[in-house]
């Protein structure tokens, strides 16, 4: 029978994840009153929830892609619960480098793509915000699946 004791590592990473999200949410706010702030000085406040909208639509296409991924992360972590072959925990390290690399890489897209982007602060806001939204998406889904399949793994062994 699986106990809470051995998810103890899932569970303190699913409650990092929460106050991380918190920040972000401080975060995504002070950064869309900045945006809104600069928008109407210029005289552009109409365009705050345009870029709003755009973001929005940017995170619906993300959402599966960053789901599906979530979810693999969370089932890979769940499968170091136990006892595992040398072979097996070597598997699981090559699948987390590779998730390692793919987060890096989307981290790295984003600033590069911010830092090339021009100085509008139209492009710059919907940049700062699937930015942001894209991260707390992650986060969020991470901790669906592993609160999910958590919750599968005492069922099937309870």
């Amino acid at each position: 029978m699986t106990t809470g004791s051995d998810f103890k590592g899932i569970r303190k990473t699913i409650k990092i994840f929460a106050v991380v999200q918190i920040g972000l949410m401080a975060l995504l706010a002070f950064v869309a009153v900045n945006f809104q702030a600069k928008l109407n000085a210029i005289g552009r406040g109409r365009n705050f929830m345009q870029g709003v909208v755009a973001a929005f639509v940017i995170q619906v296409i993300l959402f599966y892609p960053i789901y599906r991924f979530a979810l693999k992360e969370a089932d890979r972590d769940l499968s170091l619960i136990g006892n595992l072959s040398k072979e097996e925990v070597k598997a699981v390290g090559k699948k987390k480098r590779f998730a390692d690399i793919v987060k890096i890489s989307v981290f790295g897209f984003f600033v590069v793509f911010i830092l090339a982007a021009p100085a509008d602060p139209m492009v710059l806001s919907i940049l700062f915000y699937s930015f942001i939204l894209t991260i707390l998406t992650y986060l969020q889904c991470y901790n669906f699946a592993s609160r999910k399949l958590m919750k599968e793994q005492s069922a099937a062994k309870g």
